[in-house]
């Protein structure tokens, strides 16, 4: 696996590898919220952090984090590559570029929740809504120093 900068013609593929990771973890979700989120996250929040993605063998990319300095704003594999240690090779990789880590996760995503965890983050905090205002409650979770 090779973990490199987004490019700008890489962004239809990470908005394919969103939803597609979306559908398959959010499910508290409704398709009006995907509709919501979609264009965000193709013209708002993929330009606005520094993403790195995952490449498989054949260069094709399978996964990818957005970073705002040490805190990760999102990170999405491909369904087809969950378990296979892509999302920790990410992790690993960035904290290593950039230290502690910090993150807030969907509490409604336990596979999220759990991975986070798994990777060593704790709960430092918690938020009733996202930060688009939504219900959808946010647990913040650090790295230790």
């Amino acid at each position: 696996m090779n973990i490199r900068p987004r490019v700008a013609a890489d962004n239809a593929v990470l908005v394919a590898i969103w939803e597609d990771a979306v559908r398959a973890t959010h499910h508290f979700l409704g398709e009006d919220d995907i509709q919501f989120f979609r264009p965000l996250v193709r013209d708002d929040y993929l330009p606005a952090v520094e993403v790195l993605v995952a490449e498989d063998s054949d260069g094709k990319p399978v996964g990818f984090i957005g970073l705002d300095g040490p805190k990760v704003e999102m990170l999405f594999v491909s369904t087809s590559q969950h378990g296979k240690g892509i999302g920790k090779a990410l992790i690993e990789h960035v904290g290593r570029l950039k230290g502690p880590l910090a993150v807030d996760v969907n509490e409604q995503n336990p596979g999220g929740v759990a991975f986070y965890l798994k990777c060593g983050f704790r709960q430092v905090g918690r938020s009733e809504r996202d930060g688009q205002g939504k219900p959808f409650p946010l647990l913040h979770l650090a790295q230790a120093s």
